[in-house]
């Protein structure tokens, strides 16, 4: 517990963390990253150059400011912030690193403006959280080695490699040792390590496609390119699609995550999986599930695609519906090709809003889980929340650094985890 003054002198600092955040959040990550490179292997080089983490540890860092009386506010973001370190194998050893860049960054960046007062009521803030996150991050490592029976990276072997669009692979990956694998979260992702380009190896998060119980763990991989001459491709994306084959070896961490299907949700109401482009991933394992769980359920499946070209899973998704009557799926394009218009690829051109829900649905009271696009879960979170969804009914996951959804109900942005 941090004593009434600690906490009055943290929330001081408010202000001119809320006008100089993203400055401080910048100086903090080329700090660290020059006096200890060792840990720039567990950040996302694309979300660095295109400044998505700074702006999100910017604003972690402003929420738990606002939050400092009252940090159960953040349990849930908290959560996902434990989920992603213990995805990524974040260890103690790494919070005090963390701690001194941000201490120090603070003080170089603020100048006189930042008292020894100031200092040592950020260091104390600091080592409070990271005990947090420490503690929930052993209890996860020992859940890991009990629930899936390994923590830390395994090899496995990848069984199968298939094109399901012309961005997306899916990659069937078995245990090289050829143990069983238990049963996941549908929703969850795990971790891929593979060499980087510096010499380092380097780690990305990639969502279950898959019905959970399959003997693979199947991983659906969207090529990232960069669309700056700038910016980087995506270095793990190209190096999965390009180097990586059928019969060779990858390592892989345990499922994690906490996005994912509620298998204890009432079936008196619709639940309704919504997604964009590559957000298509962990929704289809949910899909899978869920109609396995309760085929008396109306389930309504709506994917939003640029074309046939970038659709992936269309035919799985078409053998589903037609094997459960009580699924209604609904395709949507935003550029559809004259073929597609020819063959009627698809049901609505266009994208993913409300107008289109309320089309479709009933009513609000339904089970709402969406993945995909920033613009697409912004949008489809605040016309929700406005046609009267209960936020407890609404779930969604961003690809990337957690950001705000400005519901209109939101009084303060969430803590958004920084890598």
């Amino acid at each position: 517990m941090l004593a009434p003054q600690t906490i009055a002198t943290i929330k001081q600092t408010i202000p001119v963390l809320t006008e100089h955040g993203e400055t401080l959040t910048r100086h903090f990550y080329k700090r660290m990253f020059t006096h200890n490179p060792e840990v720039q292997t567990l950040f996302n080089p694309a979300h660095q150059h295109t400044g998505s983490q700074q702006k999100a540890l910017a604003g972690a860092i402003c929420a738990y400011a606002q939050h400092i009386e009252n940090p159960d506010a953040l349990a849930d973001a908290l959560e996902l912030i434990a989920q992603k370190h213990a995805s990524l194998q974040i260890q103690p050893k790494h919070y005090p690193i963390v701690g001194k860049h941000l201490l120090a960054s603070i003080r170089e960046v603020l100048g006189d403006a930042a008292t020894e007062e100031i200092i040592d009521a950020w260091g104390q803030a600091y080592q409070v959280l990271a005990d947090v996150l420490i503690s929930r991050e052993t209890q996860l490592y020992a859940d890991h080695e009990q629930q899936h029976g390994w923590q830390g990276l395994k090899t496995f072997t990848v069984q199968k490699k298939q094109s399901e669009s012309d961005v997306i692979t899916s990659f069937y990956l078995v245990p090289a040792d050829g143990e069983a694998l238990p049963w996941f979260q549908p929703g969850q992702y795990i971790t891929v390590r593979v060499p980087g380009q510096d010499g380092h190896s380097t780690m990305r998060n990639y969502s279950l496609s898959c019905h959970p119980g399959e003997p693979y763990y199947r991983i659906s991989v969207k090529r990232e390119s960069s669309t700056a001459s700038t910016a980087p491709d995506g270095h793990v994306s190209n190096y999965l699609h390009d180097r990586i084959h059928e019969g060779d070896s990858i390592e892989v961490g345990p499922p994690c995550g906490d996005f994912v299907l509620d298998m204890n949700t009432a079936a008196d109401r619709p639940l309704v999986l919504i997604s964009g482009g590559v957000g298509i991933t962990p929704v289809l394992s949910m899909l899978h599930a869920a109609l396995e769980l309760d085929t008396q359920r109306d389930i309504w499946f709506i994917h939003g695609a640029i074309n046939s070209q970038t659709h992936a899973f269309a035919a799985e998704v078409r053998a589903l519906a037609m094997k459960h009557p009580r699924l209604h799926v609904h395709i949507c394009y935003s550029e559809p090709t004259s073929q597609d218009r020819q063959q009627a690829a698809y049901d609505s051109e266009g994208f993913i809003d409300l107008v289109l829900l309320t089309s479709l649905l009933d009513g609000p009271n339904a089970d709402f889980y969406f993945c995909g696009p920033k613009p697409l879960l912004v949008n489809l979170y605040q016309g929700l929340f406005a046609w009267g969804v209960e936020e407890t009914q609404l779930n969604c996951e961003f690809f990337g650094p957690a950001e705000e959804l400005q519901a209109p109900a939101a009084t303060a942005c969430p803590f958004a985890e920084a890598h």
